[in-house]
């Protein structure tokens, strides 16, 4: 396990820069320094310092990085490092004990017990972005948990520490993507330094009604598009800002979150039929999936 501190450059409110330093939690995927971390970690990071557990503190890299899981993968310059064992977070119970290991408010290396309360939660973490397959404990997580390892009573990683319920009337409601879910992700980071994914390439927001009474729109659920990328498989369909999607292949997209799952349970290269609205008149097209260019 590793604290890992940061420091970011940020502005006041007269536009002046100023560091501001950030604390989260990591740990070991390999005896050649690869760590696995939250991607809001080290987001907008200009230098990140990794503490071993032998006190060693070595400047790391970020090898890749995926916002929509909120994951990443950093290098440290050191070998022979004690990688951590997996478990499978498939054959985990409700009631199961567990520990929550992390640099919590930045003070070092801790561990906090607790059970598994539930198992498969869906967590909104920000406007547009979801995280799934989550497993919810009653160990405590603060502020600098973030990243580190939530382990089974043999010692394996079970689950990465990434989101905290923050509400005064809410307690002992911690949350860890499961290891089953972060292990591809994090492989794929350390092999490609980013995640292959279907790729529409549009812009997106949710139909409200502040969107209908707007632009006029003839519906109030769908989805509003954007921006349409240069060259992209919408562009090409014949996409336009302004329109609303309101089915990929039949799945119906009422919210943002409906499309992009849709889009990612696609395949690359798949054509897809896309109905959409534009003005008063409802369309259908087809377009062929490519993969997403690196962020």
């Amino acid at each position: 396990m590793v604290a890992i501190n940061t420091e970011v450059v940020t502005f006041d409110i007269f536009n002046r820069p100023f560091t501001q330093e950030g604390a989260g939690s990591g740990w070991i995927i390999d005896e050649d320094g690869h760590i696995a971390t939250n991607n809001h970690v080290i987001v907008g990071a200009k230098s990140i310092t990794v503490t071993l557990a032998d006190g060693r503190a070595l400047p790391a890299g970020i090898v890749g990085a995926d916002a929509l899981t909120d994951l990443a993968v950093l290098k440290v310059d050191a070998t022979n490092l004690p990688a951590v064992d997996m478990g499978d977070s498939s054959k985990l119970s409700i009631g199961e004990w567990v520990l929550a290991i992390g640099n919590a408010l930045g003070m070092g290396i801790t561990a906090k017990e607790g059970i598994i309360s539930r198992l498969g939660a869906s967590v909104p973490v920000s406007p547009g972005q979801t995280l799934h397959d989550l497993i919810e404990t009653s160990a405590a997580v603060n502020p600098g948990n973030s990243g580190g390892p939530l382990v089974n009573m043999a010692g394996e990683v079970i689950g990465i520490t990434s989101a905290k319920i923050g509400d005064v009337a809410v307690e002992g409601l911690g949350y860890a993507i499961s290891i089953n879910t972060a292990s591809p992700i994090i492989e794929e980071l350390v092999q490609k330094g980013y995640v292959v994914r279907p790729w529409l390439g549009v812009g997106l927001r949710s139909v409200d009604q502040w969107l209908v009474a707007r632009y006029e729109l003839a519906v109030d659920k769908g989805v509003f598009v954007t921006e349409v990328a240069s060259d992209s498989p919408a562009d090409k369909a014949g996409i336009k800002p302004g329109d609303v999607i309101v089915s990929l292949d039949g799945t119906e997209t009422t919210i943002a979150e409906d499309l992009i799952k849709a889009i990612h349970s696609s395949q690359i290269g798949q054509e897809v039929e896309i109905t959409f609205w534009r003005g008063e008149t409802k369309n259908t097209t087809t377009a062929i999936l490519a993969e997403r260019p690196p962020l």
